[in-house]
């Protein structure tokens, strides 16, 4: 108990997931004020908003609620491990039907799932999500109290959302595991997969490609089977010199300026990536490069909007354009 007398209650889970992050806060802290560039430069180190400063006091496993009363009141709190992590819990008032869900949603509602997370973290389970939200539809709330934005309290949008999100879960894993099995390559597959009409739902979070490489490398893990050199710690950066003594930079640089022209930014920048492994500072090719980031942030926006894509598109083009201001 804390020095008040309260309890602190957790996902059996809660303390493997803290330890992970707690060993790992430089590295994610990093990632995220890439991200979110108006992060603190370090870490919080105070109380209990400090990686590792929470220490639970009662725990609940998957399957098992812990319930208690209060003040006439009845709570429980259910274990739903998912899409917003192995350790998430909810809170349930059986007699008011409110479900208080924390961050089990993200932040819209609904929206398909962020079981890929670019700032980094454990994989995400889409199974447990999906069996996670049958038990959120079989508890039938009326209300939900999100830790993001404000209550929904219409039954129908609630029904419907939660239906929608747990089939759009099931329809991209199992779209997936078939590709796996029909001998697809998971690049294939991130471009093949998409939600049918039936089941469309803002990307503006979680993302469906991102879901589909993430399912597949949560089953086979990284090595997919198709390049020896993923096996070992040479990467093919190494020989991007050779491949622009080769091909020539002046030539590599204008094929990768027609893939801008003719709408094709990743192909532009698979080219780029090489010259600039080359020659870093090499100006044309910065250019050509912040011209593809800038084509790719245009699509994003005028289709998925996905927050943490769009993000990232900005952190590269900043960047790029303060090596251009360096020239």
């Amino acid at each position: 108990m804390g020095g008040d007398g309260a309890e602190i209650i957790t996902h059996a889970e809660f303390g493997e997931e803290q330890r992970y992050l707690t060993e790992l806060q430089d590295y994610f802290w990093g990632r995220n004020r890439t991200l979110f560039p108006f992060m603190p430069e370090t870490p919080p180190a105070i109380g209990l908003i400090a990686y590792g400063g929470v220490k639970p006091t009662i725990t609940v496993q998957n399957g098992l609620p812990y319930k208690f009363s209060q003040g006439g009141v009845d709570f429980e709190i259910y274990a739903l491990p998912g899409a917003e992590g192995a350790d998430n819990i909810v809170l349930w008032l059986p007699q008011k039907k409110i479900l208080f869900s924390g961050d089990f949603f993200g932040p819209l509602f609904p929206q398909f799932p962020n079981i890929f997370t670019m700032r980094g973290e454990k994989i995400r389970k889409p199974v447990e999500y999906a069996n996670s939200l049958d038990k959120i539809i079989e508890l039938d709330p009326d209300m939900i109290v999100p830790s993001h934005k404000n209550p929904i309290t219409d039954k129908a949008v609630i029904q419907s959302g939660l239906v929608k999100m747990r089939d759009a879960t099931r329809y991209v894993h199992d779209q997936t595991v078939a590709g796996m099995n029909a001998g697809k390559t998971v690049e294939q597959l991130m471009t093949d997969i998409q939600l049918p009409a039936e089941l469309a739902l803002t990307q503006e979070h979680g993302k469906v490609s991102w879901a589909v490489k993430s399912i597949w490398e949560y089953y086979a893990t990284w090595f997919h089977f198709d390049k020896t050199t993923e096996l070992y710690g040479v990467p093919i950066s190494t020989v991007y010199q050779d491949i622009v003594e080769a091909g020539g930079e002046l030539r590599l640089q204008e094929k990768a300026q027609s893939y801008v022209n003719a709408g094709e930014p990743l192909k532009a920048l698979h080219l780029i990536d090489i010259v600039l492994g080359a020659e870093p500072n090499n100006a044309p090719a910065l250019s050509t490069r912040k011209m593809a980031l800038e084509q790719l942030r245009d699509e994003a926006e005028a289709s998925t909007n996905n927050s943490y894509e769009i993000y990232w598109l900005n952190y590269r083009i900043r960047d790029t354009q303060s090596k251009l201001d360096a020239q």
